[in-house]
């Protein structure tokens, strides 16, 4: 795949028009927002940082990170792997399943899609054997841990696919907070642009780190996940 198609498909991985189900996630921010957590813009902001810092860099890239190098060595084992530890580490279960629904739509979609000569990701080879492995039960197909192995078929590299998987997870948060009608436009976009530099550092730190460093800390947001299970107004899986 030239540089130019890698690029492309990087593009398309990270636009909300992907047809994945991320934009019925709020990952616990819904359930910031209803107990009255955060009331400015600012402090949405705050709350990504901490989500980058705490569960975005330490699991999610560290798992997007192995992945991408299994996959590039045909090591399926070691995709799933990633996956059962991520698994591991993601504590409320709505996250874990939108996660997991996120995982086998992209599957699905680009087994769907992407045919023939052209095709940007092909659903075969180690990837095929990995939706094999998840449509068997095997193992669960967390978002991350397919992102990453998609990555790495599509040329684009680990460091490249995890701004990637980061930059799609900010803009998913902030765009639930404006979509449940508390921030307008200029204030979502303000905090995006200051979170950019931590989006670097995180990315930067994680994307190739060994699966056993990963760890996950972020205790009052899984405790809004939770809490969002069992809450009486939800607009969002999670």
């Amino acid at each position: 795949m030239t540089d130019s198609a890698a690029f492309l498909t990087a593009l398309r991985l990270s636009d909300s028009m992907l047809p994945v189900g991320t934009y019925t996630a709020s990952y616990g921010v819904e359930q910031y927002l209803n107990e009255g957590y955060l009331e400015t813009s600012e402090e949405l902001g705050e709350l990504i940082k901490g989500y980058l810092q705490g569960v975005i860099g330490p699991a999610e890239t560290v798992a997007l990170g192995h992945a991408h190098r299994s996959s590039a060595a045909g090591d399926l084992d070691g995709i799933l792997a990633a996956d059962e530890r991520l698994g591991a580490a993601t504590l409320p279960a709505e996250f874990r399943e939108s996660s997991e629904k996120a995982g086998g739509k992209l599957l699905d979609l680009l087994a769907e899609t992407d045919k023939g000569p052209f095709a940007a990701v092909s659903v075969d080879g180690i990837v095929g054997e990995y939706r094999d492995a998840v449509e068997a039960g095997r193992t669960a197909g967390h978002y991350p841990v397919v992102l990453g192995m998609v990555a790495e078929r599509a040329g684009i590299g680990p460091h490249e696919a995890a701004l990637v998987s980061a930059y799609s997870t900010v803009t998913g948060l902030l765009g639930a907070a404006q979509r449940l009608g508390r921030f307008g436009h200029t204030d979502i976009q303000s905090e995006l642009s200051r979170l950019f530099p931590t989006v670097e550092a995180v990315c930067e730190q994680y994307h190739d780190a060994d699966l056993g460093a990963m760890c996950s800390f972020a205790p009052l947001a899984d405790v809004m996940g939770m809490s969002h299970e069992r809450a009486d107004r939800r607009l969002f899986m999670s």
